[in-house]
């Protein structure tokens, strides 16, 4: 009797490790095949992974890894991203005013050029904030596509991680354009400190320019058209002294003067 219910145990055992082989390996032939089906996809996902794992590694400094060097990484890998996601998106290149005109209008032309400006500089930690979250943010949907071809109920922890990220699409966009807008005045700042190159405020400016007049993404506009109400709020109360007011209103026109104009 001891040895029949020693034995009952090791034939299950095998039989549902014969099972869960095949089941595995299939899984995973399907997430391979998916893969291979769509290259560019999934080179992106793959870009966007590894921007998001050294932007934790940077952000965490817990395994002693250089921080310039990942720093580097995060951004090149972007620049990867966004060329690649350029190649989609565009028809093949030509040395034309017509193909750059379309080239300035797409967002990942925007964090190519993002890349190019803070790749070499002294490194910003807020600098790799947008990076960090539109990793985050575009790798979710093909996530989801790989966790469908893993099974319908296969990683309910990521699973449920990729849900909240999508419900807090919206919340993120926002903080990253409040990002976008506020590196400016700290790029003057860390220029005045000795950590920038006059040419930098100048190159990010172009940048803003044109996160603001993107067709894609309204929040830039948006984050500009709030700061100027909120400040107009407050610099309209009395207890406001006159100088600062005064000081206020010509920041804001001087703004307004610089924004370019969007199309409608």
């Amino acid at each position: 009797m001891a040895d029949a219910a020693g034995e009952t145990p090791n034939t299950g055992g095998a039989s549902s490790a014969g099972a869960a082989g095949p089941l595995q390996g299939s899984a995973m032939s399907r997430v391979m095949n998916h893969m291979q089906s769509n290259k560019i996809d999934a080179a992106l996902w793959c870009c966007r992974v590894f921007t998001i794992v050294s932007s934790i590694l940077f952000f965490l400094p817990l395994f002693g890894n250089n921080p310039h060097s990942l720093y580097q990484r995060v951004l090149l890998a972007n620049a990867a991203t966004s060329a690649l996601r350029l190649h989609q998106r565009l028809p093949n290149f030509q040395f034309n005013r017509e193909f750059f005109g379309l080239l300035l209008l797409e967002d990942s032309a925007h964090y190519l050029f993002y890349s190019l400006i803070f790749v070499m500089s002294f490194p910003m930690t807020i600098a790799l904030v947008p990076v960090f979250l539109f990793a985050l943010l575009h790798a979710t949907s093909y996530t989801k596509a790989l966790l469908n071809q893993v099974g319908p109920d296969s990683l309910q922890i990521v699973r449920n991680l990729v849900v909240k990220l999508e419900l807090q699409q919206r919340m993120m966009l926002r903080f990253i354009a409040c990002t976008e807008v506020f590196m400016m005045p700290m790029i003057v700042f860390m220029l005045f400190a000795g950590q920038g190159t006059l040419f930098q405020p100048f190159v990010y400016y172009r940048f803003l320019s044109l996160r603001y007049s993107s067709r894609r993404n309204p929040y830039c506009r948006q984050v500009f058209y709030e700061i100027r109400v909120t400040t107009h709020h407050l610099i309209s109360k009395p207890q406001c002294p006159a100088m600062v007011r005064n000081l206020a209103n010509k920041a804001i026109d001087f703004i307004s003067r610089m924004a370019p104009a969007v199309s409608t």
